[in-house]
């Protein structure tokens, strides 16, 4: 499967040994993230994929039969790398507000590490009508939704929290801290500003928890 062969490179094209179709298809969807770092994924074409990993734009789709079928990919890839992410960190913490706070952390490194990738997702999220790539982001925010509110439920059981939480509204909350962060870091022009503002933002999310920690 593209995705779970995907999560074997790094975004800079370090990839592993594996069938040349895969190989090709990963590089592909690497260049395309990497362009939307600077450049609205509207604008970037075949050609400027092809052109980034050194191939014809025929042989671009001869792996991916539209541009959009790349955009779609790159989700599916961000879905896995980044849940990967957010799973192992809320693994690695001993409490459910620590689960929280490593999962926060994850995601704010996650998004220094790629910046194209919330681009990718703003721009899709602006679209009008429905489209294959905006099914896999609301599937990519289902997933996360479902795993923030998993944690905060067992935060709640387990007396962290205020007891009548509103779950639903805290989940919304600590996804908008994210994005903030990160319309921040686009409007100072460099993401290195989202780490520095990080810890004051969740200590602000952490008390309006009524975190009992």
């Amino acid at each position: 499967m593209l995705v779970s062969n995907l999560l074997l490179t790094e975004l800079d094209c370090t990839v592993q040994t594996r069938l040349p179709t895969e190989e090709r298809q990963a590089a592909i969807v690497a260049a395309a993230l990497r362009l939307a770092r600077e450049t609205s994924p509207a604008q970037i074409t075949t050609t400027d994929i092809a052109t980034a990993i050194g191939v014809t734009q025929g042989a671009v789709f001869k792996h991916f039969a539209t541009k959009d079928a790349i955009w779609v990919a790159a989700v599916l890839w961000v879905r896995e790398a980044l849940m990967q992410d957010l799973e192992a960190a809320a693994a690695a913490a001993s409490t459910p507000m620590g689960a929280l706070t490593a999962m926060f952390h994850a995601h704010v490194d996650f998004v220094i590490t790629h910046p194209g990738v919330p681009r990718l997702i703003f721009h899709e999220l602006q679209q009008p009508g429905d489209s294959a790539t905006k099914q896999a982001v609301r599937a990519l925010l289902q997933r996360y939704r479902e795993l923030l509110l998993d944690i905060l439920g067992q935060a709640m059981c387990q007396g962290q929290v205020a007891a009548d939480l509103d779950q639903e509204a805290a989940a919304t909350t600590f996804v908008g801290l994210i994005q903030g962060l990160v319309l921040q870091s686009m409007l100072v022009g460099h993401n290195t500003a989202m780490r520095q503002q990080a810890d004051r933002v969740f200590a602000l999310y952490l008390r309006s928890l009524g975190d009992a920690s």
